[in-house]
């Protein structure tokens, strides 16, 4: 497949930049909400140029990943009551604290076709973890079964460093001049360290599908760009438990302005809505539909790597808005690697891209 540039899109190595953007199309759910407080999508995997075409070929990206949160009240209840396997006809009080912490380390291969797919460009990868992740939670614990009662108070921590589930994913796109969308699908496929009793892991125990779409505009002449992409996770049971996860609705937006062809700076954001119930919960949690906004800087580079493509990016976020799901604070530092943009391409024409 060969592109022709247009004048309105003079810049094939920002085709670099959104490869490495859109990998988070299968990350890990380290981010907690749902059962336990633990959700498969992780909120932030999308953000700038993510509807922008790429080159053809295989890619690598890398991404250190790392989370702190806490909470208080409901989610901390949630765990406590999951690993202790308290059952739904007893009374449960709690007044605690959680703390939870991920330091995780994500591979990403993924191959873009040269051949259209429905007139789009179609890319396929999968994504593996390794890294660690720790939980503990700290206050006062009231069971109670008719006239009996009990009470415990102290402080319950774990940790786990091993290896997590796999997350496959495919992205179609399509170009238009300034105009760029894509449509996606990803999952969960759950072979990661889990167990239901344990307070920390990095296997979620059940499966998941995700879907949805997205939008970027980009205008190479001014360096203007803003992205969005929205979708749905639906969750299977997890039968360890009987649990299952509400249906969970997601959007993650970027916006960046291009200060010269290799630096950009801007902004990123999301906002994590549970939509439906989940099922199996103890009666004290309701509904327990989780709520998250995330707003924070971001900065990349582009630089080349022998006769390929390397990309470094940094951003960040600060959460706000939390129900029944901890808040606090994330980064992600991404380097990637993907072809080099054919030079036969750099030379401006007046068309729009074809592929």
């Amino acid at each position: 497949m060969k592109y022709r540039i247009s004048e309105r899109n003079p810049c094939p190595w920002l085709k670099h930049v959104s490869l490495a953007l859109l990998i988070f199309g299968s990350l890990p759910g380290a981010a907690y909400a749902d059962e336990g407080g633990v959700s498969y999508w992780l909120p932030g995997r999308f953000s700038s140029l993510a509807a922008t075409p790429q080159v053809p070929g295989w890619s690598m990206a890398e991404v250190y990943y790392h989370t702190s949160v806490s909470a208080f009240g409901a989610v901390a209840a949630a765990r406590q009551i999951q690993i202790g396997r308290i059952p739904a006809t007893v009374n449960v009080s709690l007044d605690a604290h959680l703390n939870a912490q991920a330091d995780l380390l994500l591979l990403n291969p993924t191959y873009t076709f040269g051949t259209p797919v429905l007139g789009g460009q179609l890319a396929v990868g999968i994504t593996g973890i390794f890294g660690r992740s720790s939980a503990s939670i700290d206050g006062t614990l009231t069971a109670a079964l008719g006239p009996l009662f009990a009470t415990r108070t102290g402080v319950i921590g774990d940790s786990i460093t091993s290896v997590g589930d796999l997350y496959p994913q495919a992205t179609l796109k399509w170009n238009a001049g300034v105009h760029n969308f894509m449509t996606y699908v990803t999952g969960d496929i759950p072979v990661g360290a889990y167990e239901s009793t344990r307070l920390a892991n990095l296997g979620i125990g059940h499966a998941a599908i995700d879907g949805g779409g997205g939008y970027t505009y980009f205008n190479p002449a001014t360096g203007h760009e803003f992205s969005a992409v929205a979708g749905f996770t639906y969750n299977f049971k997890n039968q360890d438990t009987n649990y299952q996860n509400g249906i969970d609705f997601h959007v993650d937006w970027g916006a960046s302005q291009f200060l010269s062809k290799q630096v950009f700076v801007g902004l990123v954001g999301y906002a994590y809505q549970q939509i439906t119930d989940d099922f199996g919960q103890h009666p004290i949690l309701g509904g327990f539909r989780s709520r998250v906004v995330g707003v924070g800087p971001q900065i990349g580079f582009l630089f080349p790597v022998g006769d390929m493509q390397g990309y470094l990016n940094l951003k960040g976020y600060g959460e706000f808005a939390a129900e029944n799901r901890p808040a606090g604070w994330n980064t992600w530092l991404t380097f990637s690697i993907s072809p080099m943009a054919p030079t036969s391409t750099v030379a401006p024409t007046r068309r729009i891209v074809t592929k």
